[in-house]
C-alpha cells in the first residue's frame, strides 16, 4: 500500500499528463446503485486490469482523523465476510496477478492486474470487502503500528518531506489540503476502530464508486459481471454531495524557514495557489501544464538556461503544476542555489526570471518542442492499458469525465504563448504564495 504526498522527488520527476485518443476504445455505463462504469478494451494481451476507486480522500476526513483514509486503505486487506485476513492479496499472488492499493487527498483506490478469465474472481472479492470488512481490536492495533512506522520512514527521517508538510499546511490553512494525506503523527497515534468504522461506513459504497476495467475484454461482458457482484450492493442514501471546508481568500505572502540538521542542499522553494483541472473548462490548467514545463522542465527549460547556465546561480532548478486535483491547487518552482550563493541571493534571483520570463513572452520554438513531445507521449501512452485505467480513474474521481480525458490533448496542443503568458500573470501573485527555506540550524538564509 502507498500513499501519495507532494515531495522533492515529486518537483525533480516532472509527470506531464500522457493520454492518447482511446475514445474508440472506451465505454461506460451507471449501475441502478449510482456505480459508474468505465470500460477500456485492449485485446494484444490476455490481462486485466480492475480498478475501484473511491470518491473519498484524506481531504475529506473528519477532523481529528487525519491519517485514517489511508489507515482503513491497510485495513481493508484483511478479514471479511467471506475472507480471513490476508487473503484477497494471497488469491491474487496465488492466481498469477499482482494487487495494491492508494490514497490520495482527494481518493483512495485499490488495483488488480491479472489473466483476463480471472476478471470474475476479482470482482468477486473487491464487491466483498466493499461492504463486508470484519475489523478487529487486533487489526487496529497491528496496523495503526504499519502507518506510524510508513510515516517515520517517509516523512519523519527525511527533512524535505518534512519541510513540504509545513510549506503545504502554512499554504492551506482552513482546507484539508494543508493535512498530510498519511496524518499529523499526534492524530495517527489516537485513530480507533470506531474511525475507521465510520470513514468506512460513509465512503464506501457503490454510489461514490468508480469500477474501471482495462484490458482484453468487451463491454458487454464486464456489464454483466459488474451487475452480478456490484449492481447487488445497496447505495448509501446519507452519502450526501461532496463538502468540504474552503480556503478563505489568501491575501498576504506567507514565509517560512525550516532547519535540520540532516539538510544536505539547502534549496528554496515557492508555492502559488492555483486553479485545478475543471470538467469542461481545462483551458487555464493545459496553460499552466505548459507553463511548468517551459520555466523548470529540464535543463532545457528557461529556470535552468538563466540561473544554472548563464547566471551559474543554481546547480538546480524546477517548476510543477498538478492540476489533478478537486479544489484549488498550486504551482511551485524550486531553486538550489550554486555554492556561495545564499537562499536569499537565489530566491531574488528566481523573482528575476520569472519578471524577465513574462516580460518577454513565450519562446515559440520551445513551445512548439513541448507540444510535440506531449503528442508523442500520448500516443506512447496506448502501449500501457494499466495506466490508461489509473488516467480515467482519476480524473472521474476528481469530477472531470470520460470525454475531458479525451478532449484534453487537442485543448493542451490549442493553449497559445498568449494564454500561458496570461495563465502565468493570474497565478504568480505575492499575496497567494509560500516561500520556504530548507537550510540546516547554522545555515545562513541571507
Amino acid at each position: 500500500m502507498r500513499f501519495f504526498v507532494t515531495s522533492l522527488i515529486g518537483f525533480m520527476l516532472l509527470a506531464l499528463p500522457a493520454q492518447a485518443n482511446t475514445k474508440d476504445f472506451v465505454s461506460t455505463f451507471t449501475l441502478e446503485n449510482g456505480m459508474e462504469v468505465v470500460v477500456i478494451e485492449d485485446h494484444r494481451a490476455p490481462v486485466v486490469t480492475q480498478m475501484v476507486w473511491y470518491r473519498a480522500g484524506s481531504a475529506d476526513e473528519w477532523p481529528g482523523t487525519s491519517g485514517v483514509a489511508h489507515f482503513l486503505e491497510h485495513l481493508l486487506f484483511k478479514a471479511t465476510d467471506k475472507m480471513e485476513s490476508g487473503e484477497f492479496s494471497a488469491t491474487v499472488a496465488r492466481n498469477g496477478g499482482r494487487d495494491n492499493a492508494f490514497t490520495s487527498y482527494d481518493y483512495t483506490a485499490y488495483f488488480q492486474r491479472v489473466a483476463a478469465d480471472r476478471l470474475e474472481l476479482m470482482m468477486q472479492m473487491e464487491s466483498d470487502r466493499m461492504v463486508n470488512i470484519r475489523l478487529t481490536e487486533a487489526d487496529i492495533l497491528t496496523e495503526r503500528e504499519v502507518i506510524i512506522e510508513e510515516r517515520n520512514q517517509r516523512t519523519e527521517n527525511n527533512p524535505g518531506a518534512l519541510f513540504n508538510e509545513q510549506k503545504r499546511a502554512a499554504q492551506y490553512l482552513n482546507h484539508r489540503y494543508g493535512v498530510p494525506v498519511i496524518g499529523w503523527r499526534h492524530e495517527m497515534e489516537a485513530l480507533d476502530l470506531d474511525a475507521a468504522l465510520a470513514y468506512y461506513k460513509r465512503f464506501y459504497a457503490p454510489n461514490n464508486a468508480i469500477l474501471v476495467v482495462a484490458g482484453d475484454v468487451e463491454p458487454e461482458a464486464v456489464k454483466a459481471l459488474a451487475e452480478k457482484y456490484y449492481a447487488v450492493l445497496p447505495a448509501n442514501p446519507e452519502l450526501g454531495k461532496r463538502a468540504r471546508p474552503s480556503e478563505p481568500p489568501q491575501t498576504a505572502e506567507r514565509r517560512m524557514v525550516f532547519r535540520d540538521a540532516r539538510v544536505a542542499q539547502p534549496y528554496v522553494s515557492r508555492s502559488y495557489l492555483a486553479p485545478e483541472r475543471d470538467s469542461g473548462a481545462q483551458k487555464d490548467a493545459a496553460a499552466l501544464t505548459l507553463l511548468a514545463e517551459l520555466l523548470g522542465g529540464g535543463t532545457t527549460s528557461y529556470m535552468a538556461e538563466k540561473l544554472q547556465f548563464e547566471t551559474q546561480k543554481a546547480v538546480y532548478t524546477s517548476a510543477y503544476y498538478d492540476g489533478d486535483s478537486l479544489d484549488d491547487t498550486s504551482f511551485a518552482l524550486i531553486v538550489v542555489p550554486a555554492k556561495g550563493v545564499s537562499l536569499a541571493e537565489a530566491e531574488e534571483a528566481m523573482d528575476d526570471v520569472l519578471v524577465s520570463y513574462i516580460e518577454r513572452g513565450v519562446d515559440a520554438e520551445a513551445l512548439a518542442r513541448i507540444k510535440m513531445q506531449l503528442r508523442a507521449s500520448q500516443i506512447y501512452a496506448r502501449d500501457n492499458v494499466g495506466a490508461l485505467a489509473n488516467l480515467y480513474g482519476q480524473a472521474l474521481a476528481i469530477g472531470l469525465t470520460v470525454e475531458d480525458v479525451q478532449a484534453w490533448p487537442d485543448v493542451l496542443q490549442a493553449v497559445t504563448a498568449d494564454d500561458i503568458i496570461a495563465a502565468a500573470k493570474r497565478v504568480f501573485k505575492v499575496e497567494s504564495s509560500v516561500t520556504g527555506y530548507l537550510m540546516t540550524p547554522k545555515g545562513d538564509a541571507s
